[in-house]
C-alpha cells in the first residue's frame, strides 16, 4: 500500500531547476492525492520552460517509483499556486536601507540577521552595496568563495553559512582589493544573481543590506522580488535624516508600494568605556522619532556608538554574538520589534508585488 506521507518525502528529494530548492519546501505540489496505487498532483509551473517541466517530471517520476515501482503516477503542470511567486519558500524579504553612506546600515543588518537567528529564526543576509560590501569583514569570511554547485545542466551558488546565518556578497567573489567598476545594467543583473541564482534554503527572514540612497540596485530590487517591507535606518542628525527621508520616499512611491515598517537611530549617543553611564549625544537627538512619524512606523530602536560595536564587526564576530556585552541587548530588542513589526504588517496588508518594468519608450 502506497503511504501518503512518504510520498510527500520522496517529493522532497526532487530539486525545482529554477530555485534549488525541493518542490515540497517551494510549495510547487498541490492536491496530492493517493488511491490504491494511483498518485495524482499539480506542480506549479509558471514560467518555467518546457525542457524544465521536462526533466522535473523525470524526477518526480524517478523519486516515487524508487520506492514504489507499482505506482501509477499523474502530473499535472499548472501555471498557478504560491510556487510561482519568487522566492516563495523564503516567508520575509526585509530591505535595510539609508539615505546616506556611514550611518552603520551594514551592523544594523548584520546585527539584525544574528539576533533574529538568536530568537530561533532561519536567517540570510544579502550584501547588496556592491562598491563597498562589508559583510565579509563583519562575518569574518573575507578569505570564503561560494561553492558553484552543477544542478540540471546550470550552474548554481551556495550561500556561505557562518554563525548559522547564510550569506552572499560581492565581496566573496572579488578580490579585496579589486576595484569594483560597474555600471547600472550590470549592478541589476548581480543583484538578480544574488536573488535567483543562489540556493537560498527555507528561510524566515532574508535581509538585505542594500547601499545608500536610490538606484539601480534599489529599482532592480523591488522588479525581481516582493518586498515584505523596508526598514530605514538614520543618525539623529537633520542633514541624515533629510536624506533618509528621500530614500523612504522611493520605497512609498505609488507603483512599488512596499511598506516601511520602522526606523532604527544609530548612533544615538557616544558611552565612553570606562564610563558606561555617560550617554554623550555627539550627533544630536530626535532624527529617528522624525523620520518615524513620517513614515508611519515604529522606531525599532535607538543604538548607541560604543567602541566595542566597531571593533566586533571589524574582527568578524557582531557584538549580537557576545552574550555578556551590554549593548547586545539593544539588537536583541530590535529584532523582538522587527519580528513584530512583520507580523503585523503580514496581518494588516496584502504581499507586496514586484514592480512592472516600463518598457515604453517616451
Amino acid at each position: 500500500m502506497i503511504d501518503h506521507n512518504q510520498i510527500v518525502q520522496l517529493l522532497r528529494t526532487v530539486i525545482d531547476p529554477q530555485s534549488g530548492i525541493d518542490i515540497i519546501s517551494k510549495k510547487m505540489v498541490q492536491n496530492l492525492s493517493v488511491k490504491g496505487n494511483s498518485v495524482s498532483f499539480s506542480v506549479s509551473s509558471s514560467g518555467a520552460k518546457d525542457v524544465d517541466k521536462f526533466q522535473l517530471h523525470e524526477k518526480i517520476n524517478e523519486a516515487i517509483s524508487s520506492k514504489y515501482p507499482e505506482a501509477v503516477l499523474d502530473v499535472e503542470f499548472i501555471n498557478q499556486g504560491n510556487g510561482d511567486r519568487p522566492l516563495s519558500h523564503i516567508k520575509n524579504i526585509i530591505a535595510v536601507a539609508s539615505g546616506k553612506g556611514g550611518v552603520g546600515k551594514s551592523t544594523v543588518s548584520t546585527n539584525l540577521a544574528l539576533a533574529l537567528k538568536e530568537l530561533g529564526a532561519k536567517v540570510g543576509l544579502i550584501d547588496a552595496d556592491l562598491y563597498g560590501p562589508s559583510i565579509p569583514t563583519m562575518l569574518d569570511i573575507k578569505a570564503e568563495k561560494p561553492v558553484i554547485k552543477p544542478l540540471y545542466g546550470r550552474h548554481r551558488i551556495l550561500p556561505i553559512e557562518k554563525y548559522g546565518i547564510h550569506s552572499i556578497s560581492i565581496g566573496n567573489i572579488v578580490d579585496a582589493e579589486q576595484a569594483v567598476v560597474l555600471r547600472g545594467p550590470r549592478l541589476g543583473g548581480i543583484i538578480k544573481q544574488f536573488l535567483n541564482e543562489v540556493i537560498w534554503p527555507e528561510l524566515d527572514y532574508l535581509i538585505i543590506d542594500l547601499p545608500p540612497g536610490t538606484g539601480d540596485i534599489q529599482l532592480t530590487l523591488v522588479q525581481t522580488v516582493p518586498l515584505t517591507c523596508a526598514i530605514m535606518v538614520t543618525t539623529p542628525q537633520e542633514v541624515a535624516v533629510s536624506d533618509a527621508v528621500k530614500a523612504m520616499n522611493m520605497f512609498r512611491l505609488e507603483h512599488i508600494n512596499v511598506p516601511v515598517i520602522g526606523v532604527v537611530e544609530n548612533m544615538s549617543w557616544f558611552t565612553p568605556h570606562d564610563m558606561p553611564d555617560k550617554k554623550y549625544k555627539i550627533f544630536g537627538e530626535g532624527g529617528g522619532k522624525v523620520l518615524t512619524k513620517l513614515c508611519k512606523g515604529v522606531l525599532l530602536a535607538q543604538l548607541p556608538l560604543v567602541t566595542d560595536i566597531r571593533v566586533a564587526g571589524d574582527t568578524g564576530k557582531p557584538i549580537v554574538l557576545d552574550e555578556s556585552h551590554p549593548a547586545r541587548e539593544y539588537y536583541m530588542e530590535l529584532a523582538r520589534k522587527t519580528a513584530q513589526q512583520v507580523h503585523v504588517r503580514n496581518e494588516v496588508l496584502p504581499p507586496t508585488r514586484t514592480v512592472a518594468m516600463n518598457t515604453q519608450s517616451t
